[in-house]
């Protein structure tokens, strides 16, 4: 009876062994499966970058400059992690110093227009896109729209890839891109869109995917590796 009491146990350890290991094996294929998103053009042109990191206060500035040239700044919270503001480098005409076109945050504030930036301004008056980003949204504040919520209309065009705002009173029309989810090749779903109305400014807010969530939270310790440098670039300073 010990021989077979013996035998039998040798084969459920056997078996939990292989059980444990093609476990093991489906965990590590779904996880992978989680993070589809290193596979994607954007997050290898992230790693293969040239990067440059400072601290001013409780700002984590990182320079970057790509393979073809381009120049992006990006800015985090220290404390919370989430970025404030996505910058990039807007080649000037004829050889002249650029200007840094927003994608993410606030309006960087212009100094003394040059010759070649003096353009026709638009009235105050007229609606203004503001890009945010929070821990769990995406988010466009559009301020100068008076009208009552329930004016708007706003879907999930993945055909072009971008939320279409429209109203009723057909006042205005606006396409909303989304680079963030182009980038990871997301579809836009219309159940993330969520909006409210206060103080003549539309909130259009977009739950951002899981996928985002993940690489944004890897990236930024990505970005540990990047050790910071005691005098600021004089393209950091602008930002």
């Amino acid at each position: 009876m010990k021989r077979k009491a013996c035998l039998i146990e040798a084969f459920e350890s056997d078996f939990n062994s292989v059980k444990t290991s093609f476990e093991k094996q489906v965990i590590k294929k779904y996880k992978d499966l989680d993070k589809m998103y290193k596979n994607t053009i954007w997050y290898k042109s992230l790693l293969d970058a040239e990067k440059t990191s400072l601290k001013e206060d409780k700002i984590r500035k990182i320079h970057y400059k790509f393979e073809d040239d381009r120049e992006m700044v990006e800015e985090y919270n220290v404390d919370t992690h989430v970025l404030l503001r996505r910058s990039w480098k807007v080649k000037g005409k004829l050889g002249s110093e650029g200007k840094w076109d927003v994608e993410i945050g606030d309006p960087i504030p212009d100094g003394i227009q040059s010759i070649e930036s003096t353009e026709i301004v638009e009235s105050k008056d007229q609606p203004i896109v503001m890009r945010r980003n929070t821990r769990v949204n995406l988010e466009w504040r559009i301020r100068n729209l008076p009208y009552p919520i329930e004016t708007y209309c706003i879907k999930a065009n993945n055909e072009d890839k971008f939320i279409i705002l429209s109203t009723t009173n057909k006042k205005y029309y606006k396409k909303l891109q989304i680079p963030e989810l182009t980038r990871l090749g997301l579809s836009i779903e219309q159940a993330n869109i969520q909006s409210s109305h206060k103080y003549n400014t539309l909130i259009i807010m977009y739950k951002k995917p899981q996928q985002l969530l993940d690489m944004e939270k890897d990236w930024y310790q990505e970005l540990d590796k990047v050790k910071p440098v005691k005098d600021i670039p004089n393209e950091c300073k602008t930002q």
